[in-house]
């Protein structure tokens, strides 16, 4: 008896960059294809529990317009002057029907970085919001979360593209990396700013190469490299960058379920 395929989605962290997943979960739907296993860091985990929470790409889209850096960061002062992700929260309780991962309507897993033990942890059952405002919190940028006695931070941290957690639960895993491996001109790494950035995304890139080689099928859409990750305004330029990078491999993905339902229906020897 043919099974359907299982696809698994690992959307990367990103910052505003992110906008682009739900690009591509728009065009994976407009195909006809449906992943049901997600893995996310920070944008990616934003991205991958309101979709599975049952919101529509062009909905979270919507949602995400209506945001502003103001609305998004709340300034406090128990750690130095960090930002506090507080609408982050507002949101997810607003649209989200519970607090716990029983709720999502499809299986996610998200990433955090926990700083007392420099470990990567997964969650993919419990209480839902700390860990989603957890996975998002960049480090020196946002507030870490205390989550159970323990302190942590952006997922993307130590797994920008979590891909572990969805081997063995998918027949092909489909990875969605929004901070890709580009050249850049000199004239991007002359200042101090430029420099900066520049370590920020190879440090994320180090981390992200081993998930980059677990996947069946890597979208990297180039065009957000022109984008940067708090760029807060561009949301439906990114949008179309997703959709147009994963429009570009539908042909490769629907190749990619044909030999995988041949494989699993011919008979063993």
């Amino acid at each position: 008896m043919e099974r359907d395929i299982k696809i698994g989605l690992a959307l990367s962290g990103g910052g505003a960059r992110g906008v682009a997943h739900l690009g591509v979960l728009q065009a994976l739907e407009d195909n006809g294809i449906e992943a049901s296993v997600f893995s996310g860091a920070s944008a990616g985990a934003i991205a991958s529990c309101m979709y599975a929470a049952g919101k529509s790409p062009k909905e979270i889209l919507a949602l995400v317009k209506k945001a502003s850096l103001f609305k998004l960061i709340t300034m406090t002062m128990p750690y130095s002057g960090l930002t506090k992700l507080s609408y982050l929260r507002s949101v997810l309780e607003e649209q989200i029907a519970e607090d716990d991962f029983s709720v999502l309507k499809k299986e996610v897993h998200i990433a955090i970085s926990n700083l007392n033990t420099g470990d990567l942890e997964i969650k993919n059952s419990g209480p839902l919001f700390d860990v989603i405002v957890a996975s998002s919190s960049i480090p020196l940028v946002f507030q870490p979360v205390e989550i159970e006695g323990q302190t942590y931070v952006d997922g993307g941290l130590l797994d920008n593209m979590p891909v572990e957690p969805l081997i063995g639960k998918a027949d092909i895993i489909l990875g969605v990396n929004v901070m890709p491996h580009l050249n850049v001109e000199k004239k991007a790494i002359k200042s101090m700013f430029g420099i900066a950035q520049r370590c920020f995304d190879l440090s994320i890139l180090a981390n992200t190469r081993p998930s980059i080689s677990k996947c069946d099928l890597l979208i990297e859409p180039a065009d957000v490299q022109a984008y940067s990750i708090f760029q807060l305004g561009r949301y439906q330029e990114l949008f179309d960058i997703g959709y147009k990078a994963m429009e570009a491999q539908i042909p490769q993905l629907q190749q990619l379920i044909k030999q995988k339902k041949e494989l699993i229906s011919t008979p063993k020897a």
